[in-house]
């Protein structure tokens, strides 16, 4: 009698625990999908210049992606990367723009801000009718969630800003230093004075092409005879490019680690300089 109570029990005991584990079963969280976010632009061509530069130039704005659980709807705040890329790419350029938002529906750019994005991040040219693509991508922290707005075009045409840092005053610009064939001279003797001076190629952009020893530093002199004038890298730039200001003082540019035939760029407009190998 004893043992027929005991296997009922041990029965009984089997069977709740079957029913809690199709409870279990019953409760998961099942991911249903959502509904792709819809973008819409306040302006599409947006009207550009320089006095109205802290003005809104467009307003973009989407819908919520509702998010849908077995349980209901998804309480978890929701993702959004905001892209923008020239027209054609297909967001897939290197230059593109991304901003991460937590939860917004909607994201205001000012004009100067448009202007930055096409000149300093998509590299697009001054005075000229650009096109650019905007989408919205939702996620809820997992790539199976994710969701894919519809496009929007923004005409615009960049302007120019005044430069980030002042060109050469008479328009000269001569390279110098253990990174370049004359040494650290300053006067840079003949011929010097003509094979380490830059190419002006417009107001803002100066260009050299020039044979280097390879390691070594270098300056830039907008004046020959004159280290007061100079242009130094600011820290963070490598051989082949960063950021640079006008004043009298180190961190001197670094120069590429091989000998060779190297282009260097330096744009004032941007405050940035560039260094290849040819």
């Amino acid at each position: 009698m004893m043992k027929k109570i005991i296997n009922i029990q041990f029965i009984s005991l089997l069977a709740l625990i079957f029913l809690m584990g199709c409870a279990k079963d019953e409760t998961r969280v099942v991911y249903l999908g959502g509904t792709a976010p819809k973008l819409t632009a306040s302006v599409a061509d947006v009207n550009m210049n320089y006095n109205d530069a802290d003005k809104t130039g467009t307003v973009l704005e989407w819908t919520n992606p509702d998010y849908r659980f077995n349980s209901g709807v998804s309480s978890h705040t929701v993702t959004y990367a905001l892209e923008l890329d020239t027209a054609g790419a297909n967001f897939a350029s290197d230059n593109k723009k991304v901003i991460s938002l937590n939860g917004d529906l909607s994201y205001s750019f000012k004009i100067s801000a448009l202007n930055d994005i096409m000149l300093n991040q998509l590299n697009l040219s001054l005075n000229q009718p650009h096109s650019l693509e905007a989408r919205v991508v939702a996620t809820l922290g997992d790539k199976s969630t994710e969701l894919v707005s519809n496009k929007v075009t923004i005409n615009g045409t960049p302007y120019a800003i005044p430069p980030k840092v002042v060109p050469p005053a008479n328009g000269t610009l001569w390279i110098t230093g253990d990174a370049t064939p004359a040494g650290w001279a300053n006067p840079l003797a003949a011929p010097y004075d003509s094979t380490q001076l830059f190419t002006k190629v417009s107001e803002t952009l100066y260009e050299i092409t020039i044979q280097l020893p390879g390691g070594g530093g270098y300056k830039l002199i907008q004046e020959n005879g004159v280290w007061g004038s100079q242009y130094h890298m600011l820290d963070g730039g490598t051989w082949q490019g960063g950021d640079f200001e006008q004043k009298d003082s180190d961190p001197q540019f670094p120069g590429p680690p091989d000998a060779g035939t190297y282009k260097i760029t330096v744009d004032f407009q941007k405050g940035k300089f560039f260094a290849s190998k040819l």
